[in-house]
């Protein structure tokens, strides 16, 4: 089955607040927006948030380039477990982000889960997610949470937030 066929198939199934990622405030990356000073008018992506449901590959060029201001996502990385999607998923995310952008990322943490809704996944410490984006984005900080599911187990999150210095 893809991944996209597995998707398709968990969604519909479940209520948003009953799939293991969900949270009703995601409180770091919140506060990480909060003080990056963006105004009202900022272009923003946030993927794998439990808002809208739409469907798309992330691994492909959805933005115009340098035209997003912060790009938020708390999924991609550890459900891309192949190298070739998750590689094109950073390239779209790197020839989205102007300089000066500013890109906040979660991901299960090493001693996360090994699955998310039957799928395999990748694990990262935080300080590896700036090093996945490549050059020209620096670390601004990262952090290290426990997030605990709608049925009571623990995740480790991993969360890194970078900002876009050169094109």
């Amino acid at each position: 089955m893809s991944t996209g066929a597995r998707w398709d198939e968990v969604y519909p199934s479940k209520s948003p607040a009953s799939v293991s990622g969900h949270r009703p405030r995601c409180a770091q990356s919140l506060a990480w927006i909060d003080r990056c000073g963006l105004g009202p008018r900022a272009h923003g992506v946030d993927a794998g948030r439990s808002v809208q449901w739409g469907v798309s590959d992330a691994s492909t060029a959805l933005f115009e380039e340098e035209d997003v201001d912060r790009w938020h996502d708390r999924a991609a990385l550890h459900v891309l477990t192949e190298a070739a999607r998750r590689d094109a998923c950073i390239e779209a995310l790197r020839r989205a982000v102007r300089p000066g952008g500013l890109v906040i990322i979660a991901t299960f943490g090493p001693n996360g889960p090994e699955r998310c809704s039957g799928l395999s996944v990748t694990r990262h410490a935080s300080s590896e997610i700036a090093a996945a984006l490549g050059p020209g984005f620096e670390r601004v900080e990262g952090a290290d949470e426990e997030h605990t599911t709608p049925g009571g187990a623990a995740q480790a999150f991993a969360h890194e937030r970078c900002r876009r210095s050169t094109p």
